[in-house]
């Protein structure tokens, strides 16, 4: 699949990177040739032929490019945290879910909020929540909205709120 985003975490957050699980694959068919600092160099240059990398951002982007090559060759990695904001959207894929997650996202970047974000689109799995209806926001384990596409003014005070709740 040409051009698939992948999501990574950046200093916590969560972003997709396009193009990143065939650019490693590129580099590892030759294994062993080049340093970790090498690869993550490599990794940086042509992740940046897809994808805007703040200049300011570029050593933290090294960091995560290598720790994903790593462990696409197996080797233990030491995961990043998401820090401690949980957010679920819940729906099939509906052109309401879809707009709830991305205004989830816009919101949580202009709040320079970092979390996990997950979009949930399995049927089985969004039963195992409990919820009503979708599209649903779930914040920390909490079921903030279901049945309906909310507002972004309440999608921002829940995430305030939940900001206030992990002492940020």
């Amino acid at each position: 699949m040409k051009n698939k985003i992948t999501q990574i975490r950046v200093e916590g957050y969560l972003t997709g990177v396009i193009g990143l699980e065939e650019i490693i694959k590129a580099i590892a068919e030759h294994p062993g040739q080049m340093s970790d600092s090498e690869i993550a160099a490599s990794l940086l240059i042509r992740i940046q032929k897809l994808n805007y990398v703040p200049s300011k951002r570029e050593e933290a982007y090294r960091k995560a490019l290598l720790r994903e090559y790593k462990k696409y060759m197996g080797d233990e990695v030491e995961t990043e945290s998401p820090g401690d904001l949980q957010v679920v959207v819940l729906g099939p894929g509906c052109y309401q879910c879809t707009s709830l997650e991305t205004d989830v996202r816009n919101i949580m970047a202009e709040m320079d909020l970092a979390g996990d974000l997950r979009h949930v689109t399995d049927p089985k799995e969004i039963a195992s929540y409990g919820v009503m209806g979708v599209p649903a926001l779930i914040i920390n384990n909490k079921v903030v909205s279901a049945g309906v596409l909310p507002d972004k003014k309440m999608i921002c005070q829940w995430l305030a709120d939940a900001r206030k709740t992990l002492g940020e």
